[in-house]
């Protein structure tokens, strides 16, 4: 808390901008040099955008300055602002998090003139006087704006021109709240509408569902509920870099476009310029399409000159960077072709896929463990209101369960032991149990819900036929050194192993998968030049916003989901 009011006093406005009083707030604002010339004009609309220099480009604020100018007056500018070819210097934009995100939530700034930007939520006049409350995305809060008609602009009130939705620049002095659901409101002094929001404004104050959401998702992260998953998702991919970062890992971009699979799954979108172009592709004939004398597609005329695809894992390539940089990581989009209409699969996601070198099955347990309470730590620690949001209305208890998994030990066992357990379960479950079988969502959230009392799980020495073909064989000939992590809600949130180093076993596993070894060539070579034992995981980031936030539907945790059917936006 105390970091975070220091954090909003470093933001706050600088008095030394040598501006007069009238002028201040829009200086602070500026990320761009003032013009040296201001236009008088005689009573502008609020709206009317003068531009002060020709052949230049404003910044937003040069426009708000535009409408906002009244009278003659000018701003006092230094001589250091009077060189158009320099930029100007970058300054944080005040937000409401600045001033309602510290311990005080806005009381240490009683008495200040201060400006806000930000979207309508809602609006009502009464009488006497019009509060507004206003968004900019920073935080869940909305700043009160109290106006009365002695308020400059207040005609845009008075005009319809503020409603739900409406962009708007307010100016004012923070006050004490008369109210109970926050402690300050800005008492508005200047208002100018920045852009008018039609009637046909689909997010209203009333809730909506998210089924319909899904179909707004260019306007959806203007609502409490992805808002705050926007903010938390952001949080957890921060915490993600600074957890590797801080321990010796190096990022490396892995490439989108392969002509490796993975998995050996085949689910893979295929890239291609095959297509012929045309200014409709549905109009392309199929016809058009290169052929070889047998009938069969001609790759070689294609872009590449061979098939490729979306990659659905960046960790073959990431094996290649550890065994020179030693520990490695990626963070991308990784892509399925699996045409899975569920609450749990994306064709279109995001992977983390770190990769230790001389590690074993041990150490990437380890680390996987390591890594998710860091994470979940970071959250509760830096997302507390969006937190409480979503303890309040998406899932009671969601804050104890994130705060068990931060702090418990996590339970260890292998795949026999845990089909044992299941076995003796007394529910029925919908997939029959059995060794050799893959533990469905249903198994995997008995083992961490009920059998382990919501304690994170962990599932190692899986059977080598459910299992991909680059995990490292255990001398019982039966199982590979592969783990799951189990947590509660979601099932399986991690999925690693420790990697074949042997290039023997390898070979043999290709030969026995009937997988082409002439396309994993330079795979090989690592287990020829210099090989040692590695390991790594995977995570599937979606997955992990649904754990920290409680949302059930995966697609209401990724900006804009691409499932079956559907690639809108």
């Amino acid at each position: 808390m105390a970091a975070a009011a220091a954090a909003a006093s470093a933001f706050a406005p600088v008095p030394s901008l040598r501006l007069k009083p009238t002028y201040s707030t829009l200086r602070f604002l500026s990320l761009y040099p003032r013009p040296t010339t201001l236009v008088p004009q005689s009573k502008p609309p609020p709206l009317s955008f003068t531009p002060f220099l020709p052949r230049r480009r404003r910044s937003f604020c040069t426009l708000v300055a535009a409408a906002l100018q009244s009278g003659g007056t000018k701003p006092e500018i230094s001589e250091t602002w009077k060189t158009e070819t320099r930029a100007g210097e970058f300054r944080k934009k005040l937000k409401v998090v600045d001033i309602k995100g510290g311990p005080d939530e806005g009381l240490d700034r009683l008495g200040q003139t201060l400006a806000v930007t930000g979207w309508v939520r809602t609006f009502r006049v009464q009488s006497s006087v019009t509060f507004i409350e206003v968004n900019d995305g920073s935080c869940l809060s909305n700043m009160q704006c109290v106006l009365g008609s002695d308020a400059e602009g207040y005609d845009q009130v008075e005009s319809g021109s503020i409603t739900n939705g409406a962009s708007i620049w307010v100016q004012g002095v923070i006050a004490t709240s008369q109210g109970s659901k926050q402690k300050v409101e800005l008492k508005v002094n200047k208002i100018v509408v920045i852009g008018k929001s039609d009637p046909s404004y689909p997010i209203q104050k009333k809730r909506v569902s998210r089924e319909f959401l899904r179909t707004k998702a260019h306007l959806r992260p203007r609502t409490n509920t992805f808002g705050a998953v926007a903010r938390v998702r952001n949080a957890l991919a921060y915490a993600t870099h600074k957890f590797f970062q801080e321990n010796g890992f190096v990022w490396v971009s892995s490439p989108i476009i392969t002509s490796s699979d993975c998995e050996g799954a085949g689910e893979q979108f295929c890239v291609t310029t095959l297509i012929p172009s045309s200014r409709e592709v549905s109009d392309s004939p199929v016809d058009g399409i290169p052929k070889t004398k047998d009938g069969r597609i001609d790759w070689s005329q294609d872009f590449f000159g061979k098939p490729a695809f979306l990659t659905v894992s960046g960790q073959l390539n990431a094996e290649t960077y550890a065994t020179a940089l030693s520990d490695v990581y990626i963070f991308g989009p990784t892509f399925r072709a699996e045409n899975s209409n569920t609450a749990r699969h994306l064709a279109e996601f995001w992977m983390i896929e770190p990769e230790l070198a001389f590690a074993d099955l041990n150490d990437d347990m380890a680390c996987a463990t390591a890594y998710l309470q860091y994470v979940v730590r970071h959250v509760l620690d830096n997302c507390k209101e969006d937190m409480d949001f979503f303890n309040t209305w998406i899932e009671k208890g969601i804050i104890d369960r994130l705060s068990n998994v931060a702090e418990k030990d996590f339970v260890q066992l292998t795949y026999t032991d845990a089909v044992e357990l299941l076995l003796r379960a007394k529910k029925k479950f919908e997939f029959p149990v059995k060794w050799g079988c893959d533990l469905q969502s249903e198994h995997e959230r008995y083992l961490t819900e009920e059998a382990f009392s919501g304690c994170p799980v962990i599932v190692r020495d899986y059977p080598k036929e459910i299992k991909a073909f680059y995990m490292r064989q255990n001398d019982d000939g039966k199982t590979v050194a592969a783990m799951d992590m189990l947590v509660p809600r979601v099932g399986e949130l991690i999925g690693g192993s420790q990697r074949e180093e042997r290039l023997e076993k390898l070979e043999d596993r290709l030969d026995e998968l009937k997988l082409n070894k002439d396309s994993y060539w330079w795979y090989l070579d690592l287990r020829r030049y210099g090989s040692v034992p590695h390991a790594g995981f995977g995570l599937g980031f979606e997955r992990l916003v649904q754990f920290a936030t409680g949302i059930e539907n995966i697609r209401d945790v990724i900006p804009f989901p691409r499932t079956p059917g559907s690639s809108e936006f």
